[in-house]
């Protein structure tokens, strides 16, 4: 890998980190006297969920791909050539395995954050309705 790519790869990870979504923070507040909107908000949560599946998922996926060729091709450079070769060469084949199973993981605790974003939207409404119910079956307004 060249210098000249290498610097290039580091400005286009920098330039991805300014342009992604944070999840991890409440919008600014804003010049009203009104607070903030709730974090938990199912708009928020859409978009949260949104943007991991937009956003997040395919740069990991990218990423990981990106690493695949790069650990694979610098592991062939390395192996053993008429019988010689470097250790690195199974020591960065051992280690990118870790990797690609910490990957996993990763992929699937997004799909699990994911699914948990879309399914509290859920639950809140239901349990938002069961309360309405409870509290309508006691209303001193109503004579119950």
């Amino acid at each position: 890998m060249a210098w000249d790519e290498w610097e290039q790869i580091k400005t286009d990870a920098v330039d991805r980190q300014a342009t992604q979504v944070q999840l991890n923070q409440l919008a600014p507040a804003g010049g009203s006297s009104s607070p903030p909107d709730l974090a938990a908000s199912p708009a928020a949560k859409k978009k949260a969920a949104q943007a991991i599946e937009e956003e997040v998922e395919p740069g990991v996926r990218t990423g990981g791909k990106h690493a695949d060729e790069s650990t694979n091709a610098a592991v062939k450079e390395f192996g053993a050539r008429d019988g010689y070769g470097w250790d690195t060469s199974g020591a960065l084949k051992k280690a990118h395995e870790t990797w690609g199973k910490q990957v996993k993981v990763l992929l699937d605790r997004l799909a699990s954050e994911k699914q948990a974003l879309s399914k509290t939207g859920i639950d809140f409404k239901s349990n938002e309705i069961d309360i309405t119910a409870q509290l309508a079956g006691r209303s001193r307004i109503t004579g119950s």
